[in-house]
């Protein structure tokens, strides 16, 4: 609410300021724009799919626990205090497992942010990318997302300009593919393509696939460390286990040979 305050209250004085100049409002939807590009509808499947998967992970440790502390309750009264106290902790050990599972999945910091990052934020500078070239060639003073919670009461579809931003990824998307084809080509030829794109818009291409292999190796670092905290925390339940399971067989047969000797 303080966002959609602050941004029609700079809207106002902006206006304002220059009531003798007229001023340029173009429109976008977002939702509208995303919709009509099947990349990101393909990464929005990925991470349907994925953030099902890790789901049933997590239902699944949920029934495992659940069925322990069943267990436990049905055998109380055979087991010794011992071995209440050892399957209540290994429990109790397994809950907080499942909790950091659940934070690694879909914290703020977890997976399923980082999985965003990796396939939906190309599309969306992508986006913002042409709405900028959009902007500044048709001189634009504003740009706003129909979509994104902005109360607007009116819109006239000559400001919209959804369709350009369409049509100029569209455009982006056939140019890159065409330099893929003329390099594949090049290369096998040993010859130097000739450059179809700017070199500005080459090393915005460049720089997109630096952060992108960037964010993919800190994806892959942070799987592999969780799992072998995971691994090696699965160690040190089953050490401490048969621990105590020797501890108490120990203390058992020293009360079986006290018996005998007495």
């Amino acid at each position: 609410m303080i966002k959609k305050v602050l941004l029609f209250t700079f809207l106002i004085l902006s206006i304002a300021s220059n009531a003798q100049k007229a001023q340029r409002i173009g429109y976008i939807d977002m939702e509208y724009i995303l919709e009509n590009i099947p990349e990101y509808n393909e990464a929005q499947s990925k991470i349907n799919e994925k953030a099902a998967t890790w789901q049933n992970n997590i239902e699944k440790q949920q029934k495992e626990i659940e069925a322990l502390k069943d267990e436990l309750n049905n055998e109380k009264a055979l087991l010794t205090e011992e071995l209440i106290f050892e399957k209540e902790e290994d429990i109790h050990i397994l809950e907080f497992d499942l909790k950091k599972l659940q934070a690694t999945y879909f914290g703020v910091n977890g997976d399923l942010y980082f999985l965003r990052q990796q396939l939906v934020k190309p599309i969306q500078d992508l986006v913002f990318n042409s709405v900028q070239d959009i902007a500044t060639k048709r001189k634009y003073d504003f740009v706003l997302d129909k979509s994104n919670s902005l109360i607007m009461l009116y819109t006239n579809k000559a400001y919209d300009i959804s369709d350009m931003v369409i049509t100029s990824i569209t455009r982006s998307k056939k140019v890159n593919a065409a330099n893929a084809k003329r390099d594949k080509k090049s290369k096998a030829k040993g010859t130097i393509p000739e450059k179809i794109v700017s070199e500005e818009t080459q090393k915005k291409l460049t720089d997109r696939e630096a952060k992108q292999a960037k964010l993919k190796k800190r994806i892959e670092d942070k799987k592999a460390a969780q799992l072998k905290k995971r691994e090696e925390l699965k160690a040190v339940i089953e050490a401490k286990r048969q621990k105590r399971i020797k501890e108490i067989e120990d203390a058992k047969k020293a009360k079986e040979q006290k018996k005998e000797n007495n």
